[in-house]
């Protein structure tokens, strides 16, 4: 079984008939489950509304914080009521982006902090971008409660591990082997992506080789960030194979061990019961 836990089937740049040649790929292909990620209300409301009509298919609802700057009460109100809905698992993808700066930091943070509101609220998952934040992203999660022992409590420890599971995703992991270490004793849980095929990538490597399996998941962030052999083109789920076989690799075991491993990790982290 193979999960994969980041994409935008609900990409704004495809039209309906590329969306419904590429739904078709996937359920073609090996790939068991796709977390639809929302980026912006739009997304959202297409997200929510593939997980309510394709039976492999979930949903995670929020605002980028690269669209920060135009967020509104109205906007918060949407993203809550989409949360509510059925097959959506998660608030996300929500964070911090000093890379693009594309919306000013204190407007991230703001809208950031109001989407953690609603995840805490509805005792939800939440996928987390972070890129060049400086640390300030783990730093708000922190002085939001989300590594505190009530919103840990909510949730069962790792049953592997014993780490408590504060359900925190940090999506498409780029940092060290130590910092992924470090947010998973907080109680994080990692998602390696594509770039860990990349010849000159060798830090994502290693978190791939170090972290404990029972805390890893996999994802394409399709469109985005494909993998060799496809690097440079379109991204989709079935090319998670690439990224599954990549870090099976590093570890010294199956790809079928990771796939299924990440499969369940992904079932157990957004609560998810077939």
């Amino acid at each position: 079984m193979i999960f994969d836990s980041h994409a935008h089937i609900n990409y704004d740049g495809y039209s309906e008939a590329e969306r419904e040649e590429l739904i078709r790929n996937i359920e073609g292909s090996g790939v068991s489950y796709v977390l639809d990620v929302g980026f912006d209300v739009a997304s959202s409301r297409v997200a929510a509304a593939h997980a309510e009509r394709l039976p492999w298919c979930y949903a995670a609802v929020g605002l980028h914080p690269h669209d920060a700057a135009g967020a509104t009460d109205e906007t918060v109100a949407e993203i809550r009521g989409l949360a509510a809905r059925s097959g959506v698992v998660a608030v996300g993808e929500i964070g911090l982006d000093y890379y693009r700066d594309l919306s000013p930091r204190d407007a991230q943070q703001t809208m950031f902090r109001k989407q953690l509101d609603i995840a805490r609220e509805l005792g939800m998952p939440v996928t987390i971008h972070d890129r060049d934040s400086g640390g300030d992203t783990l730093r708000i999660l922190k002085e939001e409660g989300f590594f505190d022992a009530e919103r840990v409590a909510a949730f069962p420890p790792n049953p592997e591990t014993g780490i408590p599971d504060a359900r925190v995703l940090l999506h498409c992991f780029s940092g060290t082997a130590d910092e992924a270490l470090a947010a998973i004793e907080l109680g994080a849980t990692i998602s390696i992506a594509g770039p860990v095929t990349y010849k000159k990538n060798d830090k994502t490597r290693e978190v791939a080789a170090r972290i404990p399996l029972a805390h890893m998941l996999i994802e394409t962030d399709a469109p985005y960030l494909s993998p060799e052999p496809f690097r440079g083109k379109p991204n989709s789920s079935p090319f998670i194979v690439f990224t599954a076989r990549k870090i099976a690799e590093v570890r010294g075991v199956s790809e079928e061990e990771i796939e299924n491993a990440t499969c369940e990790n992904a079932l157990r982290f957004f609560g998810i019961r077939d």
